[in-house]
């Protein structure tokens, strides 16, 4: 039986296949609320520029709300792979 992760986990199954296979607890809970939905993932996404188009201010700013660490001292480009890389 699939436990149950509470309200903010939509599909339960899914998440933990996605935890076996060794995802993050926050990409797992992220990929299986979005297919919970109805959707894919990767075409519910698109609207906002490529991070090549930010500034290295808003790349800043998203590292800092992700909690990126390090990101004081990163140029436009280590932003940009650390951000994708999260």
């Amino acid at each position: 039986m699939t436990k149950s992760h509470g309200p903010s986990i939509k599909d339960d199954e899914l998440y933990e296949d996605l935890r076996d296979d060794g995802m993050s607890k926050e990409k797992a809970a992220r990929i299986s609320n979005a297919k919970a939905g109805g959707g894919t993932p990767s075409r519910n996404g698109g609207s906002a520029p490529p991070y090549e188009d930010w500034t290295r201010d808003e790349l800043y700013k998203r590292a800092q709300d992700i909690g990126i660490d390090g990101r004081s001292s990163m140029a436009k480009d280590d932003l940009i792979e650390a951000l994708r890389s999260h």
